[in-house]
């Protein structure tokens, strides 16, 4: 009953995640879905810009927390380890859903790019960024990143396998493909506001800060396998060494 509890919880969390994930890509793009990012009635801006930087914050803070290996050991007393990774996703998925529901809007205009064939090539990297970050996440272990391998080795009673480190594909061209593809598509866009642009400029700061961090943990995890990586691969901006 616990496994069977394990995976249902497992595939519900990622069911969550792939509807929100599809659902923000939409909200930033204000294409298709009931509510975007400059939809509905402007407020005063002063209230609509703590609002929306508390929402973020508050999701930020639960990405930043519950992705350090000390409260993974401490929260792990407390849940089985298989599930772990799931209840992250589980509750960013849901903060995220949380940050799109009560986002406020800001539509006064940054930039509106009229020209065709340059609204086409910002669409074009928009696209291209969200491609950048599918194709990275299935290159990596895409099953232990969303939580579901881990509970299916506790299915199998079987030993988690230990990480691995990939250099292959684009992460021979950037060691978080993942994040530079999530950067330019916050980024890329003809029609600018100032709701876009803080979202995007929180995202664009928390996303390099994360990146600073996920390297430590990257450190005591490889150790010389990642500095020699590091030494020959930038971080997030694909230039040569």
């Amino acid at each position: 009953m616990v496994k069977a509890f394990a995976l249902i919880y497992g595939m519900a969390a990622c069911i969550l995640f792939g509807a929100t994930a599809i659902y923000a890509v939409g909200f930033i793009a204000n294409l298709i879905v009931p509510k975007s990012i400059d939809s509905g009635a402007a407020g005063p801006w002063p209230q609509a810009l703590l609002i929306d930087i508390g929402l973020f914050a508050v999701f930020a803070l639960q990405h930043s927390v519950m992705a350090r290996q000390g409260f993974k050991r401490w929260w792990t007393r407390f849940i089985p380890g298989c599930i772990e990774r799931a209840t992250y996703v589980l509750a960013a998925s849901l903060l995220l859903a949380l940050l799109l529901w009560l986002w406020r809007p800001m539509p006064y205009p940054i930039w509106e790019i009229a020209n065709a064939p340059a609204r086409l090539v910002l669409w074009g990297l928009f696209w291209a960024g969200w491609s950048v970050v599918l194709i990275a996440a299935f290159l990596s272990n895409h099953l232990e990143l969303i939580g579901l391998q881990q509970i299916m080795d506790a299915l199998r009673d079987r030993q988690g396998s230990a990480p691995q480190l990939t250099t292959s594909g684009l992460y021979r061209i950037v060691r978080h493909p993942i994040y530079a593809g999530s950067i330019v598509a916050f980024w890329a866009t003809p029609s600018m506001t100032a709701g876009h642009l803080l979202l995007a400029a929180m995202a664009t700061a928390y996303t390099v800060l994360g990146a600073c961090f996920e390297e430590r943990d990257l450190l005591n995890t490889f150790g010389d396998s990642y500095r020699r990586y590091q030494r020959d691969v930038r971080m997030l901006v694909p230039l040569p060494k």
